[in-house]
């Protein structure tokens, strides 16, 4: 297994190696599932039973979409 590496910018992005695109077969405006678990994440792109999942939470989501919630995350 090759070890492929990406820098975290002063705004917490990275791009995602070509390697690991092309593992993932992701194109530009799919969507990257994170997965955490023991102290290691696993990287997916999402499939339709994410995204169907992300939507039926997303209007619970809207409690935390205030200016005030902007300012206390941004920096994380």
């Amino acid at each position: 297994m090759n070890a492929i590496f990406s820098k975290i910018t002063a705004k917490a992005q990275t791009t995602v190696p070509k390697e690991v695109r092309s593992a993932l077969g992701v194109k530009p405006g799919d969507t990257l599932v994170y997965r955490i678990s023991k102290g290691k994440v696993t990287l997916a792109r999402a499939e339709p039973l994410d995204r169907a999942y992300l939507k039926a939470v997303e209007s619970t989501l809207a409690e935390w979409a205030s200016e005030e919630d902007a300012k206390a995350y941004d920096d994380l």
